[in-house]
């Protein structure tokens, strides 16, 4: 978690929402994003998908078994759904997300009965440094 609050602050140095992520393998980061869906202008650039897709890569393969995620923001609805179809096995996430947070907050796709494959999730995991961070992000714009 502490590379994922890393890539946090590169988000917000760039302009972005200070989400970062991590996709840990056999103890080895195989994949890390930040947000970037502004500076990309690319609706799908959360830092969830962004590490997603970078591990998809390292890995040779869009199954990410025996993989987890780690992210300083509980993830959205179409980064939970990215998660499941991706075969994640674990999502440790620190700041939960009131308004939009599906694993568990408003929704919970990552561990849905009706879907085909669920997520182990550990929640809250430095979630008072990431969340300040957030909450000093937006606070900062206001």
């Amino acid at each position: 978690m502490s590379r994922a609050r890393e890539l946090a602050l590169e988000a917000w140095t760039a302009g972005e929402v200070p989400v970062g992520a991590v996709v840990v393998k056999d103890g080895v980061i195989v994949g890390e994003g930040w947000n970037r869906p502004i500076s990309t202008s690319d609706p799908s650039a959360h830092a969830e998908m962004v590490a997603m897709r970078a591990a998809a890569q390292s890995l040779r393969n869009y199954r990410l078994l025996d993989t987890t995620l780690y992210v300083t923001l509980e993830p959205c609805a179409m980064c939970a759904g990215a998660m499941v179809h991706a075969r994640v096995k674990r999502l440790v996430y620190a700041a939960t997300d009131p308004r939009a947070g599906a694993a568990g907050s408003v929704f919970n796709i990552v561990q849905h009965s009706a879907l085909n494959h669920r997520l182990e999730i550990t929640a809250g995991v430095m979630a008072e440094e990431c969340g300040s961070m957030l909450r000093e992000f937006f606070a900062s714009r206001r």
